[in-house]
């Protein structure tokens, strides 16, 4: 059940991938990806409720893991605090889909005016730190699971795919942060949307990849025991 949770978190996670085929009016490669959750957006309630539907079905699917590794591994480490960056990755998300921007700052002149001379809804500020504890979270058992993984040799398909989306995962977050303190100075967004787009799909992958690797440790025991019967 845990790897059917974080599965479908993963899959609704991405749906800001229909972006395409919508006429949200927005710019995928320069505007943040919550944008499309703005308030003032034509698809913003669709958005909104998909980012807590992925939100909770990640945090369940997490507290169910930290509790039996609580009781089955307790001396792992680097297992705890996997699950425990997953845990804070679901529940902001949750939470950060109740508090939606009031306008999209990247794509709108006039919201990115307020936004810095302090008039806009107290949520923008909230937003950001939501936005940053389930991005910190994520980073948090990305890394946390894959060094599990591979010290402890269990779930082999993350130990071997999970460096590379630790790598990719490092480098879209330094793009994303990068392209909003130019942003946040006045600046260029420099593709701030390409790079959080890709910072939140590595997410959506590495999610994907845990989940088919519990499926899988999952069945061999039941596996052997077929075959020993």
């Amino acid at each position: 059940m845990i790897a059917v949770l974080l599965a479908l978190g993963a899959l609704v996670y991405t749906a800001w991938l229909i972006e395409v085929v919508l006429s949200t009016g927005l710019d995928p490669v320069q505007t943040y990806v919550s944008e499309l959750a703005a308030e003032d957006q034509p698809f913003g309630g669709l958005f909104r409720a998909t980012d807590l539907t992925a939100g909770l079905l990640v945090l369940a699917g997490a507290l169910w893991a930290l509790r039996g590794a609580l009781r089955t591994a307790p001396r792992e480490p680097w297992t705890l605090i996997g699950w425990g960056g997953v845990v804070l990755f679901g529940a902001a998300t949750a939470v950060d889909s109740r508090l939606p921007l009031s306008c999209a700052p990247t794509a709108d002149p006039e919201c990115a005016a307020r936004e810095s001379a302090g008039l806009v809804p107290a949520t923008h500020t909230a937003h950001a730190v939501s936005s940053s504890a389930a991005m910190t979270g994520a980073v948090i058992g990305i890394v946390a699971l894959t060094v599990a993984a591979r010290r402890y040799g269990r779930l082999p398909l993350l130990a071997r795919t999970g460096p590379a989306l630790v790598a990719l995962e490092l480098i879209a977050t330094g793009w994303t942060l990068a392209s909003v303190a130019a942003f946040q100075a006045g600046g260029d967004t420099y593709a701030l949307g390409a790079g959080q787009r890709l910072q939140v799909l590595i997410v959506a992958v590495w999610l994907g990849v845990l989940a088919l690797s519990l499926a899988r440790e999952r069945r061999v025991p039941q596996a052997r025991k077929d075959g020993a019967r």
